[in-house]
């Protein structure tokens, strides 16, 4: 059978046949980084034929609306036309929880003209990744997902509290890298190891984070497409296993008031496609010009880039000063207190970790959005700021404080929305201004308790 990357329609029919699959779950990655398609038998399952979709699945706020645009119907049809989705054989993956065998992979987006849909998140991501390869260069990233696992409640408007382990209490303290407290869920991430297993989505390692039931996954390095479709789908998988266990998982960036806000840190790198060396270093071993360039990038563009890697209103309460979350876009070596850290590594493995990206930004965005930046300082050869050697979380703000300022930014950077797309980045800014006004639209408890009779 073909390797992973080189699946072919006879190598997918091979492999469902072998696992005696009846169902096939047809996965397409939202704006939100949410799950849509539809469920087939396996006998309606027809890879060269691929199946349709409106397009306006692509471009929907969380809560399910359509922004009421002119420009927005300029680039997604108001008469709720079909996309052509083809899947992407090599992302095939048992479903682990399902009763019958059933698979489930991700597709691509096709306009009936044969050509990929620009505002789809993972054609984004490919059109960055492809910048790279006809400069004869291949980025490879390394994310850290943060999450909580909350106690279950069907009511929105009570705040969320750490479920309870193994010893029959919840988390009342922050538990650090402490074991213990991992292996009061250990059944919960016995499954969610077997799961990761099945499906091939080779994470490394697993810690109990600052907040009380706060924990965070590693994954293994490798490119950027492959990256994004693990994260989706241990999104997904992460849920399923919680909700099996009677527990949340929550990707929320900011999910309890008294606690730490979630990040996804991406590690990013760049090698020769032909020879594999880290561009990143020089010959003799030193920081090269590219990675200055890089982090000049990252500290230009990643202002105007929050409402991709910040894209809620919530996203912004974990970008606050003292919460353990980068405020600033400083740089250093071996320092969390900057936004753009440089872990300690061989000259060989030397890279640059996004530490400003929320854990609930969709994955493929985020990936494409921070290689973007990185790829607008190397071509524009843009020099980073000095290195900063002590604690950066008292420096001024040097990120947007609100979702509405942040869109506000990206419009300000023309560059980096011609290099993702303007079509999508017009999708992008509609549907977040969509939701903030829907949100400005909600009297908060606050407001109640602090207004109500004082004003």
């Amino acid at each position: 059978m073909a390797t992973r990357e080189n699946f072919g329609h006879a190598d997918l029919e091979l492999w469902l046949n072998e696992r005696r699959v009846t169902e096939i779950e047809c996965l397409v990655p939202d704006l939100t980084g949410v799950a849509r398609g539809k469920i087939l038998p396996r006998e309606k399952f027809k890879e060269d034929r691929g199946m349709r979709l409106p397009e306006a699945v692509l471009g929907m706020t969380v809560t399910g609306e359509a922004p009421d645009s002119e420009a927005y119907n300029q680039v997604i049809s108001e008469n709720d036309r079909d996309m052509v989705l083809i899947p992407d054989a090599s992302t095939v993956r048992l479903v682990p929880w399902a009763t019958d065998p059933t698979a489930q992979v991700i597709h691509d987006c096709y306009f009936h003209d044969g050509k990929l849909v620009d505002y789809a998140p993972r054609t984004v991501l490919r059109h960055v990744r492809e910048l790279y390869a006809r400069a004869g260069l291949k980025a490879v990233i390394a994310p850290e997902l943060e999450f909580y696992l909350v106690a279950q409640s069907s009511n929105p408007d009570m705040p969320l509290t750490p479920p309870i382990g193994r010893s029959g209490r919840a988390e009342t303290s922050r538990q650090h890298y402490s074991i213990d407290a991992v292996n009061e869920f250990d059944p919960l991430f016995e499954d969610i190891y077997d799961y990761c297993d099945v499906m091939e989505l080779e994470v490394d390692t697993l810690i109990h984070e600052m907040g009380a039931g706060q924990m965070e996954i590693n994954f293994l390095h490798g490119d950027p497409l492959e990256l994004a479709d693990k994260v989706f789908y241990f999104k997904r998988t992460l849920r399923e296993a919680a909700l099996r266990h009677k527990m949340y998982a929550t990707f929320m960036a900011k999910p309890m008031a008294n606690e730490p806000g979630s990040a996804m840190h991406i590690h990013q790198s760049v090698v020769n496609a032909e020879t594999g060396r880290n561009i990143f270093s020089t010959e003799a071993g030193e920081p090269s010009e590219a990675f200055r360039h890089y982090i000049g990038g990252l500290q230009k563009y990643l202002p105007a880039a929050m409402a991709f890697l910040a894209p809620y209103v919530n996203s912004y309460r974990r970008l606050v000063r003292h919460t353990a979350a980068p405020i600033n876009l400083q740089w250093g070596r071996d320092n969390r207190t900057v936004g753009i850290r440089i872990p300690h590594s061989t000259p060989e493995a030397r890279r640059v970790e996004n530490r400003v990206i929320g854990s609930d930004a969709n994955p493929y965005v985020a990936a494409a959005v921070t290689l973007a930046c990185g790829w607008l300082g190397m071509q524009e050869r843009i020099e980073p700021s000095p290195e900063s050697k002590g604690s950066a979380y008292h420096s001024d703000y040097q990120l947007p404080r609100s979702l509405s300022e942040a869109i506000g930014l990206l419009d300000e950077a023309p560059a980096l929305q011609e290099l993702l797309g303007n079509r999508f980045c017009t999708v992008y800014k509609l549907v977040k201004l969509a939701e903030h006004d829907e949100f400005m639209r909600v009297i908060s408890p606050w407001e109640r308790e602090h207004l109500l009779l004082h004003v």
